[in-house]
């Protein structure tokens, strides 16, 4: 069955266990984005909403639009595709001023719906494939509407994100019911920024919120974007050929992570230690890429803001031209460990003053470029710093 058809069967026997125990969660005091209570920002982030009609993207039972509606002063539209979960919606809120809900597609209703001034989805965009959803929602906003996605940055079992647009098996649980398959697309921070962009968003803000439970593993990531205006005729640019370019460079990054403890390294299947890091994807920052790099190999969760680019280091490997981008991680959250189908696992803190043998060449160019005091042995290499060195005694500021 394909995943959306799965989804409609899932939430719509949801609705309906609902509406069977006469359960409807009661009207918020303040809009949450994310499962926990007092975590994260509120309405606000919509910007002032009053009396500006405004799109809530699977409404499921509409306390969300009633709050908005109720305390903010909206014209909000609740549009759900499920029935059993429009009719919880319809059967408590129908009544409430300046909220109103509609069971249908929302990539149908937008076709034909006047533009919004604003839209919001908590934690429901990710059942709908984001190249149906997200083009739709562009053509039903009005430009520079602003729109806010609730999404889960790890999957429901703390699987970290897909850098794939690719749905992913996901199990809804209820009480003592038997568990709703589903599909979801549980994708990167800097996947969801493409997307958006390239169906005509501007992302302002990405944020990440773990579980306030600091042994659950499940984090949500809450997006801010605006609909761009329409683009304007652009200068034209083409390739020279339709041949790719011949290989003769290989650029990548390395990331000093460092704590109370030391520099953190990791084994790697062919015996080397070595920083977090690895090979510069199309599209990505050289930050984008420790961070995407820090997450895949240890678990470690960072956001562009907290790396520092410390340099690029240049040499030869035979014929080819190899740059390496040296960084500092400044804050993180989570615990470093050894993650599946990874080259680099067994992750343990070293000491500066007690760096072990057998580094790796491009991690030990960027320790020395980082701090030259510490005594490693590696072929030359050329490097140009990007800014003052950051002292390798300042200790880290891991986020909360």
């Amino acid at each position: 069955m394909p995943a959306e058809e799965t989804n409609t069967r899932a939430w719509q026997i949801y609705g309906q266990r609902q509406l069977d125990r006469a359960y409807t969660p009661p009207i918020p005091d303040q809009l949450g984005w994310t499962p926990w209570a007092g975590i994260g920002p509120g309405a606000e982030v919509l910007g002032d909403v009053t009396g500006r009609r405004v799109l809530d993207i699977g409404s499921g039972a509409g306390h969300h639009a009633a709050h908005l509606a109720q305390a903010h002063g909206a014209r909000v539209t609740g549009i759900e595709l499920s029935p059993t979960q429009h009719e919880r919606a319809v059967s408590t809120h129908a009544n409430v001023d300046g909220a109103e809900f509609v069971q249908a597609d929302v990539t149908e209703y937008l076709a034909v719906a006047e533009p919004f001034d604003a839209a919001y989805a908590i934690g429901t965009l990710a059942f709908i494939d984001p190249h149906r959803s997200l083009p739709a929602l562009r053509d039903g906003l009005r430009p520079g509407a602003p729109v806010v996605l609730s999404l889960l940055h790890t999957d429901l079992n703390g699987r970290g994100p897909s850098t794939e647009v690719a749905p992913r098996a996901q199990m809804i649980l209820l009480r003592d019911d038997p568990p709703l398959p589903t599909h979801m697309w549980v994708l990167a921070p800097q996947l969801w920024e493409d997307l958006l962009t390239e169906y005509g968003f501007r992302v302002e803000a990405i944020d990440l919120f773990p579980h306030p439970d600091e042994s659950a593993t499940v984090v949500q990531q809450l997006i801010r974007a605006r609909r761009l205006p329409a683009r304007p005729a652009r200068v034209s640019s083409r390739p020279r050929s339709t041949r790719a370019p011949s290989a003769h460079a290989a650029v990548g990054v390395g990331a000093i992570v460092l704590s109370e403890q030391g520099i953190l390294l990791g084994r790697h299947r062919l015996g080397t230690l070595e920083l977090p890091g690895g090979t510069v994807e199309a599209g990505e920052s050289f930050e984008e890429t420790v961070v995407r790099e820090l997450g895949e190999e240890t678990g470690l969760i960072a956001r562009p803001e907290d790396v520092k680019l410390l340099g690029t280091l240049v040499d030869h490997v035979e014929d080819i031209l190899r740059v390496t981008v040296g960084a500092l991680v400044h804050a993180w959250q989570g615990q470093s460990a050894t993650q599946p189908d990874e080259s680099v696992g067994d992750w343990a803190w070293y000491p500066l003053d007690h760096v072990p043998d057998g580094l790796f060449v491009c991690s030990a160019q960027i320790l020395t470029a980082w701090c030259p005091d510490l005594p490693i042995d590696h072929p030359p290499a050329h490097f140009t710093a990007f800014a003052p060195a950051t002292s390798p005694r300042t200790g880290p500021a891991r986020r909360p």
